[in-house]
């Protein structure tokens, strides 16, 4: 079998790492310098993608990128189909991640991310990570029984969202336990629903007493605690892990073909524009590697709330943090989980987006640095050490000084396939009422409604696709205070069958005391993980 290529093999962000494995990269979620893993590059589309590709279902579209990453060394041809085969056929729509026009005259167009089980993009990659997750400990425990298995404990803090996918992605997998903290009161009733009225003894809801910092703090404190990693082989689901990434590619390509086999967009004179709602950075990271794989994508537009680090950077280089509390920190709504927040951020209606600095930001940066400062060297190896090496002066910068400022160069390099956008409150209610009003009567929820803001605001010929990362009824204040004075409107009609009667099922789930500390989760952690290794 053929050696993995360069786009098959993982090194770290921050140059301490190189040549892992997908499985590893996967397994391990962070490097040990604590950088993220990336593709030693980022391979290029076969010369006939655009015929061969083009009436491909989104499965299709996955498992010819995916190989792409994944050497079959690793993850046979056939291994790999199965998986995504599994990770797709619990969507409620058979294109999964279909395209709908908005306004045909002016070429907005939504891509629709929430038909998983959990109604929210992060369904798209956490089915999928919770099947590789899977592979990896039946190909690992393979022929061993007791005590010799391999056991995957992962731990998880959540403001609603990243909870509810991982479990859904996790609930019922062999050798695998899931631990999800989330702060006590300060998450949306559905969400909470959604991740506590699953009972399955893999999944255990942490109900912590405190704040989202509390249940992110105790998570890395997990990680670097010698006690606990010596019984149990921690893993992480959130955006850091690069199996994410790499799933949410797929949708920028079957996008493209939807709009293609429409007869909207003709790829020999049209331009066409991603506008995504950003948090984290982790969803518009994946349309940049679909970019630079060959996607013809004029540009990747970063639409933000009022917690706009990114739009700042691009206006001006300067990556900075700037922390509010108290009165500036205030807004948002504490039913759709608004208050679930870090701490400094400005609440507001689209929670899922408040963040004081996006963790996936450092993986763009080392292209960048690898471009601009590797430009001059004819060292595959030197320019990635030397890419490494600005990475981490910027991240130890972002640590010690709250933030730092790039060069020209640098920020060029950005601009040339990034443009970024900041939508207040005021304009996400406004879009929200407005987009209802149009003939197609379409209902967003407040981060998709940022998306659309910005894609409004872009309109000069190109087709812009915003982003529908979420249904309305995950947010539901924040919907129905923009649509109660609309004629017709009425919640009820747009209500998921899936969640009427949910808040009332039964619930499985365990209050942590913050004043317990680290030993009391650890020895939690250890007795559940203990007490499922016996039942097994």
């Amino acid at each position: 079998m053929s050696l993995p290529t360069s786009s098959q093999r993982y090194l770290s962000t921050r140059g301490g790492s190189y040549g892992f494995t997908f499985e590893e990269t996967v397994l391990k979620g962070l490097a040990a310098d604590q950088g993220l893993f990336l593709p030693e590059t980022i391979p290029s589309l076969p010369s006939n993608w655009q015929h061969e590709w083009s009436q491909m279902s989104f499965s299709e579209l996955a498992f010819q990128i995916f190989s792409l990453y994944i050497s079959p060394s690793e993850i046979d041809p056939a291994a790999l189909r199965n998986i995504i085969e599994r990770s797709y056929s619990t969507f409620r729509e058979p294109s999964v991640t279909p395209t709908v026009t908005l306004d045909h005259e002016k070429k907005i167009h939504l891509l629709e991310l929430y038909h998983g089980e959990t109604f929210a993009f992060k369904d798209i990659a956490l089915q999928f990570l919770g099947n590789l997750f899977e592979f990896f400990l039946v190909k690992r425990n393979e022929g061993k029984s007791g005590k010799d298995r391999e056991h995957l404990t992962v731990v998880c803090a959540t403001s609603g969202d990243t909870g509810s996918a991982s479990i859904y992605g996790l609930r019922g997998k062999k050798d695998v336990s899931i631990f999800v903290m989330y702060p006590t009161g300060k998450v949306s009733p559905i969400q909470e629903a959604q991740m506590t009225t699953v009972t399955d003894e893999n999944v255990h809801c942490l109900s912590v007493d405190g704040t989202f910092d509390d249940c992110q703090a105790f998570v890395k404190d997990l990680f670097n605690d010698a006690l606990i990693n010596s019984s149990q082989r921690l893993a992480a689901v959130n955006s850091i892990n690069f199996a994410r990434i790499l799933a949410q590619i797929t949708y920028y390509f079957a996008s493209y073909f939807s709009l293609v086999r429409s007869g909207k967009y003709d790829p020999s004179t049209d331009q066409i524009r991603f506008v995504v709602p950003t948090g984290n950075f982790g969803d518009i990271l994946a349309g940049y590697f679909a970019k630079r794989m060959g996607l013809p994508v004029s540009k990747l537009v970063i639409a933000c709330n009022e917690n706009d680090i990114l739009h700042r950077f691009l206006q001006s280089g300067a990556y900075e943090k700037k922390p509010v509390h108290g009165a500036a920190a205030a807004g948002g709504l504490t039913e759709d989980g608004a208050a679930a927040h870090p701490d400094g951020v400005k609440e507001t209606l689209s929670p899922s987006m408040d963040i004081l600095v996006s963790s996936n930001f450092e993986r763009l940066l080392w292209f960048v640095a690898y471009d601009v400062y590797g430009l001059n060297s004819n060292s595959v190896q030197e320019k990635r050490e030397i890419a490494g090496r600005k990475v981490k002066e910027w991240q130890t910068q972002l640590k010690t000084n709250g933030g730092f400022r790039v060069e020209k160069p640098v920020l060029d390099a950005v601009c040339a396939d990034f443009a970024a956008e900041r939508v207040s409150d005021a304009e996400t209610t406004a879009t929200i009422r407005d987009v209802y009003r149009w003939p197609e009567g379409y209902i967003l929820d407040p981060h998709s409604a940022i998306a659309v803001t910005a894609a409004l605001r872009c309109t000069g010929g190109a087709h812009q696709v915003a982003l529908a990362t979420a249904h309305p009824a995950k947010f539901a204040k924040a919907v129905e205070m923009a649509l109660l004075k609309e004629k017709g409107f009425h919640f009820k009609d747009i209500l998921p069958q899936q969640f009427v009667g949910m808040e009332e099922r039964p619930r499985r789930l365990r209050f942590v005391r913050k004043s317990e500390g680290l030993g009391g989760l650890r020895e939690l952690i250890v007795a559940e993980v203990d007490r499922e290794k016996a039942k097994a």
